[in-house]
């Protein structure tokens, strides 16, 4: 591609580490509910669930996981509501999520040096507006980016919309992240190229068929590839 591109990066698990620290919470929250008859994979199934439930409800961020927490709880504990010292851990458990460090993926500050050279970059997120931006400004790499945003949702009309807030040419603007609902699908369907660069610990919720035959839809890993397309 040896034109000038305009690249949207994700962030949470395609730049720094994110899902791993509700993996964690949730292995926590497992071993917290002890429950007598069911697996852990059984409880982490009907955790799942309801964060399907919450997240089309509430959006996402680890103030809805927490709410989630207390939901499963309650619907595994039938009759039982819960107590002071239940919300007590639920909220410590994820409050080290939301002030946890900020851990930069293998090769992104490098791979981010070197395409800011040759193209405007840009970021865009969804989740939480605090907890995104804290994120953002804690990852120092905040200056690297032409445009940042912050979005309940991604999907088609969040594209198109951060697209014209910054005038970027779709024919010439790729989305690249490690999720197929969030990053390649409504990206692809707005218009842009997408880039999928997977991450091994990416959330079950995120997780789609990527598409089979598409001219502008790539797949790269590691993430420092990016420069042999780029």
């Amino acid at each position: 591609m040896p034109r000038r591109m305009n690249l949207i990066f994700d962030a949470d698990d395609t730049l720094w580490e994110c899902n791993i620290l509700f993996e964690q919470a949730i292995e926590e929250f497992v071993d917290y509910v002890a429950h007598p008859e069911l697996s852990r994979g059984q409880v982490r199934a009907a955790l799942t669930e309801i964060e399907r439930e919450n997240s089309a409800a509430y959006g996402y961020g680890a103030r809805v996981f927490e709410r989630s927490l207390g939901d499963c709880l309650v619907r595994l504990r039938p009759g039982t509501p819960l107590s002071d010292a239940d919300r007590a851990y639920l909220h410590r458990l994820c409050q080290r999520i939301v002030e946890g460090e900020t851990i930069l993926l293998e090769g992104v500050l490098e791979t981010l040096h070197t395409l800011r050279e040759r193209h405007p970059l840009y970021l865009l997120t969804k989740g939480h507006r605090q907890d995104q931006q804290d994120k953002i400004d804690r990852s120092g790499l905040a200056s690297l980016f032409s445009g940042t945003g912050i979005v309940p949702e991604k999907d088609p009309g969040a594209y198109r919309d951060f697209g014209r807030t910054h005038g970027l040419d779709p024919e010439h603007t790729w989305m690249i992240g490690n999720s197929v609902r969030s990053d390649v699908l409504p990206a692809l369907e707005a218009g842009l190229g997408a880039v999928l660069v997977p991450h091994p610990a990416t959330w079950v919720l995120e997780h789609a068929e990527p598409p089979t035959d598409h001219e502008r839809y790539r797949e790269v890993t590691p993430i420092r590839r990016l420069v042999e397309i780029f």
